[in-house]
């Protein structure tokens, strides 16, 4: 099931409002402003690109029980942050236990895997420095990322 994330507070910065872009809720004229936790807790799909700017990019995951998003080395840097769930990081082989609150940063050239080890959805925001994706992509399961052999194209959000 796919699922539509709107806030109807995205062109807000406080009492401010700002110009926003209407194919990206949050974006505003120049960024992206918006409750990033809430975001990935209501997120169901594996893979939803919210930002591209030119030098990174903004990414809700989320993963089913046990699942995993599949050992990769990107030749660029990476950030994970875990919102909710259980799960592993793995490392060049070194797997370390996380849950809501951990980061995991991922240097470029290291192999690594995200895993959820426990019964409920492992939820999370990821960046990538610089883009990794087509702005926009939607991917709601493993095997529709798998599937789909996009990569960023140079385009980003704004």
């Amino acid at each position: 099931m796919a699922v539509t994330i709107q806030d109807k507070s995205a062109g807000t910065i406080g009492n401010t409002p700002t110009a926003t872009n209407e194919s990206h809720p949050g974006a505003i004229k120049s960024g992206y402003v918006q409750d990033i936790e809430g975001l990935a807790l209501k997120n169901d799909d594996f893979r939803r690109v919210l930002y591209t700017a030119k030098n990174c990019q903004l990414v809700l995951m989320a993963l089913k029980s046990k699942e995993e998003i599949g050992a990769e080395v990107h030749k660029l840097d990476q950030f994970f942050r875990v919102e909710e769930g259980t799960g592993e990081a793995v490392l060049n082989g070194v797997r370390t236990p996380i849950h809501a609150g951990f980061a995991v940063l991922v240097p470029a050239g290291v192999n690594h895997n995200i895993i959820n080890t426990g019964n409920v959805p492992l939820k999370l925001y990821t960046l990538y420095a610089p883009p990794n994706h087509r702005d926009g992509v939607v991917n709601h399961t493993r095997a529709d990322a798998e599937a789909d052999n996009e990569h960023f194209d140079g385009k980003t959000t704004e």
